[in-house]
């Protein structure tokens, strides 16, 4: 299972929620089954509905746009 604060901290390149949702995508994609949401992102453009949209990134990987 992966952990949004460890894919968080594995990428210190990613320096905003838009960067975080498609590295979510990638790792959806990649055939990681199980991802939890461990921590809020704590970027500038880190929207209310956050959960929602990395777990629907998660799910549909790269054919989410």
């Amino acid at each position: 299972m992966a952990r949004l604060s460890d894919l968080i901290i594995g990428h210190p390149e990613v320096t905003s929620f838009k960067e975080l949702e498609e590295l979510v995508k990638h790792l959806g994609q990649s055939g990681e089954v199980f991802m939890e949401f461990d921590l809020k992102p704590d970027y500038r453009d880190t929207p209310r509905k956050w959960e929602w949209i990395l777990e629907t990134a998660f799910t549909k990987g790269l054919e989410y746009d």
